[in-house]
Order: C-alpha cells, then sequence, then structure tokens
C-alpha cells in the first residue's frame, strides 16, 4: 500500500470536507505528526487572491476555460509556496480540493475537453501528485441544501443549476472509479463522525505503511 502523505479531499459543494480537514489534522497532531493544511482555489497569498474571482459573483462570470486558466495559475502558486515545502519538511498535506476539482468541476460539469484540462495538469503538477483522495460523495441536493444553510458570499457554484451538481458528481465518482489505488469514495450522507470514523480507516494504514515515526511541527 502507497504511503500517504499528500492527501487530498474532494467532492461536491455541501459534503463536509473542510469539516473533515480539521478533523483529521487534529487527530494526526494529537498522534506526533506535522501537519499543514490548506486548500483551493488558494492555498497562498496569489492563489487567495485569485480564489476571490473564482467563487464569488454571476454563476456565468467566467467560462470553463477562464476558470481553468485561473485556477492551475492559483495551483502553480500555491504548490511552489505551500505544498513542495511542507513535503520537503516530512509533513502531511492536507488539502482541500486539488486538481481532481478541475477535472470535476470544468471538466465533467462544465464541458470543457478532458484532454486539455490534463495537459494543463501536467505542466503544472509535474510529479506532486496526491498519495490519497478522499471523495466525498452525497446527492446533490443534500449537499446543495446543507451549503445553503452555511450561507456566506463565496456561493458563486453553489448556485448553479441541479443539473451542472448531478454532472459534477458523476465527474467525480469517474474518477475515483478510474484511480481506485489512489481514491477511496467515503458516502458523505452519513453523520459527521460516520464520516470522519470511514476516512480514517481508510487513511490510518497508509499511514501505518509508510513506516515513518511521527515528526513534530508548528501548527499551520
Amino acid at each position: 500500500m502507497a504511503r500517504a502523505r499528500f492527501i487530498t479531499f474532494e467532492g461536491g459543494e455541501g459534503v463536509g470536507k473542510s469539516t473533515q480537514v480539521r478533523r483529521v489534522a487534529q487527530r494526526l497532531r494529537a498522534l506526533g505528526y506535522g501537519v499543514t493544511t490548506t486548500r483551493e482555489p488558494g492555498g497562498s497569498p496569489g492563489a487567495e487572491a485569485l480564489r476571490a474571482l473564482l467563487v464569488t459573483g454571476d454563476t456565468e462570470r467566467w467560462s470553463p476555460l477562464a476558470e481553468t486558466l485561473i485556477l492551475n495559475a492559483a495551483r502553480e502558486d500555491h504548490l511552489a509556496r505551500t505544498i513542495r515545502p511542507a513535503l520537503a519538511r516530512g509533513e502531511i498535506v492536507l488539502c482541500d480540493r486539488f486538481a481532481d476539482s478541475t477535472r470535476a468541476y470544468q471538466g465533467a460539469a462544465g464541458g470543457l475537453a478532458a484532454e486539455f484540462i490534463l495537459r494543463l495538469e501536467d505542466q503544472v503538477l509535474g510529479e506532486t501528485r496526491p498519495d490519497l483522495t478522499l471523495v466525498l460523495d452525497a446527492p446533490p441536493q443534500l449537499g446543495l441544501g446543507r451549503a445553503g444553510a452555511r450561507g456566506g458570499a463565496e456561493a458563486r457554484f453553489e448556485a448553479k443549476a441541479l443539473a451542472f451538481h448531478e454532472r459534477l458528481r458523476e465527474g467525480f465518482l469517474k474518477i475515483a472509479a478510474a484511480e481506485p489505488k489512489r481514491c477511496v469514495v467515503i458516502s458523505a450522507s452519513l453523520s459527521e463522525d460516520a464520516v470522519f470514523e470511514a476516512i480514517w480507516a481508510a487513511l490510518a494504514p497508509r499511514l501505518e505503511a509508510a513506516g515513518d515515526a511521527p515528526i513534530a511541527s508548528e501548527p499551520h
């Protein structure tokens, strides 16, 4: 089983990724691991500036092509300034969304050609790829209901039509099916505690497989 140092959390709107990133980070730190938590779009000063362009405003503010270009500009900065330095320090990186979200949102749901997205992905990511991707899956109506209750200004994608979110869910599940060694699908319809335990059951054996002793680091 492959070691897990770079772990991404994926899924549609309202599936609880951010909550689970916090919970997993808390348990890892309690066990003595150094952990960096981050997110996309965002995760570095430059990328956070670009995030505001993507997640606010009218649903048709950008085309899928424009979104993909902005996302990859943000991702390049994120990798250079946050993810790669943390991995070089020996820390575990927990990332709320990463390249699979571009494949699913702009590709499967938005209609942009997968070949184009993957070519950009190869250029930007290089060899920095997730070791484990946890795909939190729930029916779109459930996730959108949760997201709507949460509120906030960053609702540009949440406001898209239900058909978009149905394609999005299908896109994430296809990614997981195509890469079963990397991706684990977790039912996000369960309670928060049950989702966390399912995530930990998938993650813990990969930590043991790494054979690394926990390391201490400053909180991030």
